[in-house]
């Protein structure tokens, strides 16, 4: 019997990729449109080879608070199973945190941020 998808995940940026969600989870996640209100989003350069080979990218978004409540991130909402979780936390570099917000939907996702 498999683990229920029941945790909510928002992404913004590098895991909407199929490269990386094949790599990550293993599989193609089906996600909603979704957004995070008070944040804005800045790029940083990642370093982890590991990481630039799954994104083929090196430079990754990563979201911080605005001080403007108008500013909002858009990307998708995913449900995915704790050990996928785990996985995603896995493949984030130090440069993130992962931390629970409210996303514009009035649902409770959890996102990584800036660390």
């Amino acid at each position: 019997m498999s683990e229920p998808a029941d945790i909510l995940l928002f992404s913004y940026g590098t895991l909407q990729l199929a490269s990386v969600q094949m790599s990550s989870f293993g599989r193609l996640l089906q996600g909603e449109d979704d957004a995070m209100t008070g944040y804005r989003t800045e790029m940083i350069e990642i370093t982890d080879p590991d990481v630039i080979s799954q994104s083929g990218q090196r430079f990754h978004p990563l979201v911080v608070p605005s001080d403007r409540p108008s500013d909002e991130v858009p990307g998708k909402v995913f449900g995915i199973t704790a050990p996928e979780l785990a996985a995603a936390d896995a493949y984030e570099v130090s440069d993130y945190k992962r931390v629970e917000v409210l996303l514009k939907s009035d649902r409770r996702a959890w996102v990584f941020v800036k660390a």
